[in-house]
């Protein structure tokens, strides 16, 4: 088993807005993408882009303090939406950049939950088949 090198804070907050880590975080990208919480680790990456266009909206839509909310709040809703719907398309990509093929990522997962899987598949087909 490969050593996993989590990327330092500075590197993480790069990667949290798409950079390519170095190839020694290559495991730590893996682990990101396919492990128990990936999709909350997304929705944290996605939190982290989205902070600097609130904090820069809010600052400078005019207006009355609840206009500003309420924009700000409309456009994070919009940015978690389309981040949420591209989820797996962009782990994908995350593990692409660190030089696994295509489809490793949603692979892994799977794999991981193979046994979950077919007892899900052996109750569907017991119950409608």
């Amino acid at each position: 088993m490969a050593l996993v090198r989590r990327p330092d804070p500075f590197h993480w907050l790069l990667y949290a807005f798409g950079a390519r880590l170095p190839a020694r975080n290559r495991e730590w990208v893996l682990h990101d993408v396919t492990t128990r919480t990936w999709q909350l680790r997304h929705i944290a990456r996605a939190t982290v882009q989205l902070i600097p266009a609130v904090v820069l909206l809010y600052a400078f839509i005019p207006g009355e303090s609840w206009v500003r909310v309420m924009a700000v709040t409309g456009g994070a809703a919009i940015g978690y939406f389309y981040s949420l719907t591209y989820m797996y398309e962009s782990s994908e990509q995350r593990a692409m950049k660190a030089g696994y093929p295509q489809g490793y990522a949603a692979n892994v997962r799977e794999e991981s939950h193979a046994e979950q899987n077919a007892e899900r598949r052996r109750r569907y087909e017991d119950r409608w088949r």
